[in-house]
């Protein structure tokens, strides 16, 4: 075997194509399977998955558990994934998928550049110049989805509470110490799975999922993981062009969808999705930029 060294630049491109491509396949993942069995089924195997690779890796590497203030985040942080992960998945499962993926991309990014503004100044012209053209394209994909010619639901209500909460998770972690990598994500996937699994007792939901899906559950939570593991540990590296490169994964979801899924996009269509990728990219870039 030969050791393959990579300067920090290359480093933070692989690392961060990697974080785009698990996070656009596991969001597929978790969709399709929602249209295969429970959703609250769904939720519990792939979070639970990540929650225990999580714990085991913080375990092997001595990385002690959140205390204090970080923990009071991290514990936050688990309600804003409840409703966000649990919004995309059911988007994603009950809707289309090149209108749900898009739009709660926007806005995982959106969310955290109002609130910076709000609490910092203006960022530099190219985030505003996004953030435009984010608006944008929510106004175009959301009226392209009453005429795209699918007989299932847009989803699009799925896509907003989805990218608010998860653009405000953003937001709530970047305020947990950088020492921390695996222990933030063992506190979000604790929460979701006691959640998720309330929810099941309380309610007496559905939440027993098909054996076949078991192998598809498991790729899912190990994917996710995979991908928030790439991305913190390139943004440590470099930010920046870590958070623009790793926002592209909403291209990897509608690509899947179009080509497994067959799901029809129009010109019009297309376009608010080059123009959601682009709004992503700059919001990012800009934020970044002033941080």
């Amino acid at each position: 075997m030969f050791d393959v060294v990579l300067p920090a630049s290359g480093a933070v491109v692989v690392l961060s194509l990697v974080a785009a491509a698990a996070w656009g396949t596991s969001d597929f993942g978790g969709g399709l399977l929602g249209r295969r069995a429970p959703i609250l089924g769904v939720l519990i195997f792939t979070q639970g998955t990540g929650f225990v690779l999580a714990v085991t890796i913080m375990v092997a590497r001595g990385e002690p558990p959140l205390a204090g203030d970080d923990l009071a985040l991290g514990l936050l942080g688990g309600f804003l994934a409840v409703f966000g992960v649990g919004g995309l998945y059911g988007g994603l499962a009950i809707g289309r998928m090149a209108i749900v993926a898009p739009v709660a991309a926007v806005l995982t990014a959106l969310t955290p550049a109002i609130l910076g503004i709000a609490l910092e100044g203006v960022p530099k012209p190219i985030a505003i110049v996004g953030m435009v053209l984010a608006i944008g394209a929510v106004v175009v994909v959301s009226r392209v989805a009453d005429h795209a010619g699918s007989n299932r639901p847009s989803g699009l209500p799925y896509g907003l509470v989805a990218g608010i909460s998860l653009g405000l998770l953003s937001f709530v972690m970047s305020r947990v110490d950088d020492a921390w990598l695996l222990a933030p994500m063992a506190a979000l996937r604790g929460v979701q799975v006691v959640v998720f699994g309330a929810v099941v007792l309380l309610g007496r939901r559905a939440w027993r999922m098909p054996r076949p899906s078991w192998p598809l559950a498991l790729g899912v939570g190990v994917i996710d993981l995979a991908g928030n593991v790439a991305f913190l540990s390139a943004a440590r590296i470099e930010l920046a062009p870590t958070a623009v490169i790793s926002s592209l994964y909403t291209v990897v979801t509608v690509l899947l969808a179009a080509t497994i899924l067959h799901e029809r996009l129009t010109r019009v269509h297309a376009a608010a999705i080059v123009l959601a990728v682009t709004g992503v990219a700059m919001i990012a870039a800009g934020g970044a930029a002033t941080s």
